[in-house]
């Protein structure tokens, strides 16, 4: 019987799933990450650790599954978009990732909306510092000698993709995330990609994600039991693999995704920006399919914070929190859940978390609903924009 693998780059973990040819969930695993801040507003990994966790994860599936494990005969990607991994010639990781979260490149927006004057017809989307073309504006300012070493940018599962198969290859899904893709058009813009001082051969080649984009390394398939002509697929971004994973796949279809960040997202079948309301538009993770987006930098990651800072584990304040009657619900302090800024509908890295309208009585409870409660309204006001 043939079985088939999942890959999921998370920020906070990589996730990998066993599944049996009929869909059904023969095993799982994990490895978690940390999140370097090294400075205010900065967020990175390095890759290293990806690969590292990967690989643990991968064995530790195996281990639990080896009869199922050794059937597989294809490998699906996804993962936290929109990080940037700097490679030298050599294919040698240049410096740590910058990650989708990280909020340095504010002036480079600018810069960026000044240069490109089509950014916003082409690339769709506002120019924010999460995305990965301010990132590399501000590497070539802040760190020239490291940009112009750079002879190619990956996106994070992009690079997992190199190390499996030893090819440079995206999506267009995970490409539309960059800033540098004609999203309408399906391929890079040599234009958005000019000003930022790059080229299309500093780019990954683009397949969609249900397209091949290579077969496993001899070297990886020994390590793993697994056949060298197992077939990795392109992929995609973690939303629209979501999309995917539930059905989200006709237009007028979409769902909310709750991860470190929380999204709501629509399918269509033509490229519709709106930036305006700082809603994305990127390509779906199958032909001829987009999606609209918006997008709170925070919201899954607001709970951990919180329980991280009352000590304690999301299950038992969540316990607490149902207990909570209505008049007591009424007492609950107002949380705005910008801890790392935020895009929709607002567009500003600047903006911060605030608990307000505590008192002696506030407790964990009620700042775990109030949690809840701020992170709902956030994404309501992205389903406004949308």
């Amino acid at each position: 019987m043939s079985t088939y693998l999942g890959i999921d780059l998370g920020t906070s973990e990589v996730k990998v799933l066993l599944l049996a040819p009929d869909g059904r969930a023969i095993g799982t695993a994990g490895s978690p990450f940390t999140v370097s801040r090294p400075q205010p507003r900065w967020a990175e990994q390095h890759p290293d650790d990806w690969w590292d966790g990967t690989r643990r994860a991968l064995a530790a599936l195996r281990a639990q599954h080896p009869h199922d494990f050794a059937q597989v005969r294809g490998i699906g990607l996804s993962g936290q978009m929109h990080g940037a991994v700097l490679l030298d010639r050599h294919d040698a990781v240049l410096r740590p990732a910058i990650l989708w979260n990280d909020m340095r490149a504010v002036d480079e927006c600018a810069e960026l909306t000044a240069r490109a004057p089509q950014l916003h017809r082409v690339a769709g989307n506002l120019a924010m510092p999460g995305f990965t073309a301010p990132k590399l504006l501000w590497v070539a300012r802040h760190e020239p000698e490291l940009f112009r070493q750079t002879a190619c940018v990956l996106l994070p599962k992009d690079w997992l993709r190199l190390k499996l198969t030893g090819g440079k290859v995206s999506d267009p899904s995970d490409a539309a995330g960059t800033l540098w893709l004609d999203v309408a058009k399906r391929d890079w813009s040599d234009a958005l990609l000019d000003a930022c001082n790059m080229t299309r051969a500093q780019m990954p080649a683009l397949a969609e994600g249900s397209a091949p984009s290579g077969t496993l390394l001899p070297e990886v398939a020994r390590e793993f039991g697994l056949r060298e002509d197992v077939v990795v697929a392109a992929g995609g971004g973690d939303n629209a693999t979501s999309a995917i994973g539930i059905g989200a796949v006709q237009p007028g279809d979409g769902f909310v995704s709750l991860g470190t960040s929380g999204v709501l997202c629509v399918i269509g079948d033509r490229f519709a920006p709106n930036p305006a309301s700082a809603v994305h538009a990127f390509c779906h993770a199958i032909p001829d399919r987009w999606h609209q987006m918006s997008v709170v930098l925070s919201a899954a990651s607001c709970l951990r914070w919180v329980c991280k800072l009352t000590g304690t584990h999301e299950p038992e304040l969540l316990a607490e929190v149902e207990k909570l009657d209505a008049r007591t619900l009424a007492q609950a302090p107002l949380f705005l859940p910008y801890l790392s800024g935020e895009r929709t509908p607002h567009n500003d890295p600047y903006a911060q978390g605030v608990f307000f309208g505590m008192t002696h009585a506030t407790d964990r409870a009620l700042l775990g609903y109030a949690v809840l409660e701020g992170v709902t309204l956030a994404l309501t006001d992205g389903l406004d924009a949308l």
